[in-house]
């Protein structure tokens, strides 16, 4: 029996959305229409299948008002950002463009003997679980790769923005893309983890929590299914003693504050050399006191309200604990008059923090960060690394072989200087330790909804 799923707005706490589940048999079903068109589908020219995702994509962008609303009701984010389809273009255009050089033949030998070489082959099937917080520019750095390559797509979005998922199946379908090769799907945990389970995907990309990347391995324990898992985050700023303070400032709290702090690589804690320490944290509390909290849909507001009530009383819990261990906030909550005890959060700076505090260790996916004095690279590297996760790192120096060199030695997977909070689609998006593992984007990205496949082609019988 299928069962309600409930998108319920941070905005006014209503229920925004609900959709009906898929039975296990409803979901077995759209399995086996994707495995079926799959085949004439990679058949299809490449060229052909690029002009029909971008097409796909064009008409998403049709949508961009009624989408830029949506995503203000389902997770909060200000109208005033305008939503993800820059990004989603961004992408979508690279991808397209290196895809003929990246699905190429690897060719090791073509002689009037032999033929040798290694051919991309797709997957097949690509289920791509996608989150809430980018519900578009997560699930497009799957999904724009994974068709082009010949793979069809099913598509589970979060419960949080369950309306994403929708549009984006729309527009490709309005674009020319087969219905049963691109498929938007509810589905409930159990049923899920049925059809991983039952190795009904070639493979599998997730973007959520830690716990849920688990799940995700659990349930293909034994199939050998290809997992890519994009899980939790730490980002760390290092502002050093050479530093440009004012765009150090303002980069590194945008990363830190930017969609209620609800970013995968959001900055959350940031350590600044000791002789830059006092003034970069005057900086930023008057950076964050021009921060105006409200509802998404008012064009002044710049922050808006975390995406569940839930999540917030887990950051609120996590600055309690720090101040009780000693732990100084900055920022007076009463500038913030929205900060009501559900889903509106004031944003918050703390000081005198250490590693012992959660706030430091634990991913807050919210509006709030840590400052440590560091005496050197030394010592920064030493608090950059003792984190769980590792996924970017942002180093501020007027130095790029001293970032290079410290880069080197930080556990992570994207090391950026003078900039944070941004994927290069021409690199690899990837991370270590529990942020999880995988590539997407860049030609690794085409690597990984594709698999190798060797042709030895020996053409004469002596």
């Amino acid at each position: 029996m299928s069962k309600m799923i409930h998108c319920i707005s941070p905005v006014d706490g209503r229920v925004y959305a609900e959709r009906p589940t898929l039975t296990l048999a409803e979901a077995e079903a759209a399995v086996t229409r994707a495995g079926a068109a799959q085949h004439e589908w990679a058949g299809r020219p490449l060229d052909e299948r690029i002009a029909l995702v971008k097409a796909g994509v064009a008409k998403l962008g049709d949508k961009k008002d009624v989408i830029v609303e949506e995503l203000a009701w389902q997770m909060g984010r200000p109208t005033r950002y305008g939503g993800e389809l820059g990004g989603v273009n961004e992408r979508t255009d690279y991808m397209a463009g290196i895809a003929a050089e990246a699905l190429a033949p690897m060719v090791a030998e073509n002689s009037n003997l032999f033929e040798r070489r290694i051919e991309r082959e797709p997957h097949g099937i690509v289920f791509v679980v996608a989150p809430w917080n980018y519900p578009y520019l997560t699930a497009i750095n799957t999904i724009a790769p994974a068709l082009i390559a010949g793979n069809a797509v099913i598509l589970k979005h979060a419960t949080q923005t369950l309306l994403a998922g929708e549009r984006l199946a729309e527009a490709f379908h309005a674009g020319g893309v087969p219905e049963e090769v691109f498929q938007n799907v509810v589905l409930d945990h159990d049923v899920t983890e049925d059809l991983i389970g039952q190795r009904a995907f070639g493979f599998v990309n997730f973007t959520g929590s830690v716990r849920g990347g688990q799940a995700m391995e659990r349930a293909a324990a034994g199939t050998f299914t290809a997992l890519g898992l994009e899980l939790g985050g730490k980002d760390p700023g290092y502002v050093m003693d050479d530093a440009d303070l004012d765009a150090a400032v303002d980069s590194l709290m945008d990363g830190a504050m930017y969609n209620a702090g609800q970013c995968c690589c959001g900055i959350e804690r940031i350590y600044v050399h000791e002789t830059l320490y006092d003034s970069f944290v005057e900086k930023a509390v008057a950076w964050v006191e021009k921060l105006k909290l409200g509802s998404p849909l008012d064009a002044a507001t710049t922050l808006g309200p975390m995406a569940n009530r839930r999540f917030a009383e887990t950051v609120r819990g996590q600055i309690a604990d720090a101040i009780t261990d000693g732990a100084k906030a900055l920022i007076d909550p009463k500038l913030f008059p929205e900060d009501d005890g559900g889903a509106y959060l004031a944003p918050q700076i703390l000081v005198g923090v250490n590693h012992e505090m959660r706030v430091m260790r634990e991913e807050s996916f919210g509006p709030v960060v840590g400052i440590m004095p560091v005496k050197d690279d030394e010592e920064a590297i030493a608090m950059m690394n003792d984190c769980d996760y590792g996924l970017t790192a942002s180093l501020w120096t007027a130095d790029s072989e001293r970032a290079a060199r410290i880069g080197r030695r930080i556990e992570t997977g994207t090391v950026f200087q003078n900039r944070c909070d941004y994927l290069d689609p021409a690199l690899c998006w990837t991370g270590c330790k529990e942020t999880g593992r995988g590539a997407a984007l860049s030609t690794l990205g085409f690597h990984s909804v594709t698999r190798p496949k060797s042709y030895h082609l020996k053409k004469v019988t002596k």
